[in-house]
């Protein structure tokens, strides 16, 4: 199958949204669409039409027509399974059909068509995919989000200490009768000092209160200085008023405590001079009917040193894991002494690692196919019935060790069924209408808190409650692999060193 473009157009043949798979030039893709509603037989039913050179796929989505732009030796079976999933993705973006709807999420679909085909050819995904690839979040765009809100709050608090010096340094030349330093001679026109600090500091502090010499003349009319206190008045009071309410406020410009929106980043964590991360993700596929199909898991410890009287340090290791990780040290790290000793060091003992650097030490891997070290068992039982289907979702810890908080389980449902009903149900549950998911959701699952279920009844077929995505985050690994002892290069003094632990999801899905 090559497939030249897609585009939802109106029945007059313009294009609302058009998205081409191959080199293809505006004007023969406007003229294209615009042939299409004069090729087709009015008062029948088609699902194609073909010319001389292309062949159109399309389906009627109420007042528009979804079109695909095929070759003419082009499978048409694969065309018309394709125009069916273009044609579910609309409704997962717009909530009504019309042309103003298609237009202010034409980016929205046209990052979902891409998933679909690519280069011309379609791609082996479902509807569920697409909304995950198009949904995925960035780790990594959070981080850089949050490294620039530092910079900034760093870069407004370092404007307000070099303003405060400034108007130091022209309220001390005021005092000695000299021209005040750093804006070309402003002291030397007459302003006085009240003046020049307002000038200074109107956009970036409250301008203090001006010094009044005794032989000053007050005018006796209402003064139209700027009167940025009051303002500040008013935030203050502002604050007051939402903290005597329970919210938790922090303002920016002042330092002052603020808000649930940081909450959203990690909390900090009390760092000693010698840090450890030990992080781990799994990636897991299971089939429905039980069977696992892969299942890898990935894990680094990544020091840090902030002090250069801890550089020259060694780890010692406890490797507890029975479940046959293959480990891989840094190649500066010497392979000898962590084989006999499980010791990580330099392979040069007189240097150091590097001052205030991550540094990945030391890597494992974990790849199975072996059912009992799935951490998290989830079996999804749907079965149909008289309105649809009726659905029978269970989960169990098998790797009782761990705790496992925030846990997520979404079962995808069909497009405009409505709500499922719940029968039983352990936890809480959340329908995402504008998602088409089951949110079952588990605050922790531990030892205490192994097994659980969820029955719920909605209109679909079997097939239509997967794939099954869970989630969930963990302070303790999964392998038993994490550092005991800090020490010296000489003389083996142990160090002070903090760390932390944590086990996230790459993938983890029940197909």
């Amino acid at each position: 199958m090559v497939l030249l473009a897609a585009a939802v157009c109106t029945k007059a043949g313009k294009a609302i949204v058009s998205r081409q798979f191959v080199e293809m030039t505006r004007t023969r893709v406007e003229g294209l669409l615009a042939a299409f509603p004069k090729l087709m037989n009015t008062g029948k039913q088609h699902t194609f039409v073909e010319t001389e050179s292309v062949r159109y796929v399309y389906q009627p989505l109420e007042k528009l027509y979804m079109v695909l732009v095929t070759t003419k030796n082009s499978n048409i079976l694969e065309d018309l399974e394709t125009l069916r999933l273009f044609s579910r993705v609309i409704p997962e973006y717009c909530r009504v059909l019309e042309e103003s709807e298609i237009s202010e999420h034409c980016f929205d679909l046209i990052f979902a068509f891409d998933e679909i085909v690519a280069l011309g050819y379609r791609e082996n995904v479902n509807l569920a995919q697409i909304r995950t690839f198009t949904e995925m979040d960035s780790h990594e765009e959070k981080v850089f989000r949050a490294v620039r809100e530092t910079q900034e709050r760093e870069a407004k608090a370092e404007m307000r200490r070099k303003a405060k010096e400034l108007q130091q340094a022209r309220r001390d030349a005021d005092r000695a009768g000299k021209k005040s330093p750093g804006f070309g001679g402003f002291g030397s026109t007459g302003i006085s000092s009240g003046s020049t600090a307002t000038i200074i500091t109107d956009t970036l502090m409250e301008p203090e209160k001006p010094k009044v010499a005794p032989t000053t003349i007050r005018p006796s009319g209402p003064s139209k200085a700027l009167k940025l206190s009051a303002r500040g008045k008013e935030v203050d009071d502002f604050v007051d008023k939402l903290k005597s309410e329970g919210e938790n406020i922090i303002l920016p410009s002042s330092g002052k405590r603020l808000s649930d929106a940081s909450k959203t980043l990690t909390p900090p964590v009390n760092t000693e001079s010698v840090h450890l991360r030990v992080e781990e993700k799994i990636s897991l596929t299971c089939g429905r009917d039980g069977g696992l199909q892969n299942m890898e898991v990935l894990g680094i410890i990544t020091l840090r040193v902030s002090d250069e009287k801890s550089g020259r340090v060694r780890l010692n290791i406890n490797n507890g894991d029975k479940k046959g990780v293959q480990l891989q040290t840094h190649p500066n790290v010497d392979k000898k002494l962590f084989t006999s000793e499980s010791v990580i060091g330099l392979k040069n003992p007189d240097k150091s690692f590097p001052i205030n650097n991550d540094v990945g030490v030391l890597k494992w891997r974990l790849q199975t196919t072996d059912e009992s070290l799935i951490p998290l068992t989830i079996n999804c039982w749907p079965s149909e019935s008289a309105t649809g289907c009726d659905v029978n979702i269970e989960y169990e810890l098998q790797e009782e060790a761990l705790e496992l908080n925030d846990v997520v389980i979404c079962i995808p449902i069909l497009p405009g069924v409505g709500a499922p009903v719940i029968g039983d149900l352990d936890g809480e549950y959340r329908h995402d209408s504008r998602r088409n998911v089951l949110e079952w959701c588990l605050p922790v699952v531990d030892a205490k808190n192994k097994t659980g279920s969820l029955e719920f009844s909605v209109a679909g077929q079997p097939n239509d409650f997967f794939p099954v995505t869970v989630s969930f985050v963990s302070k303790g690994n999964y392998c038993d692999i994490h550092v005991t002892k800090v020490s010296q290069v000489d003389g083996e003094t142990p160090v002070r060193f903090s760390s932390e632990t944590s086990f996230l999801v790459d993938k983890y899905e029940i197909l």
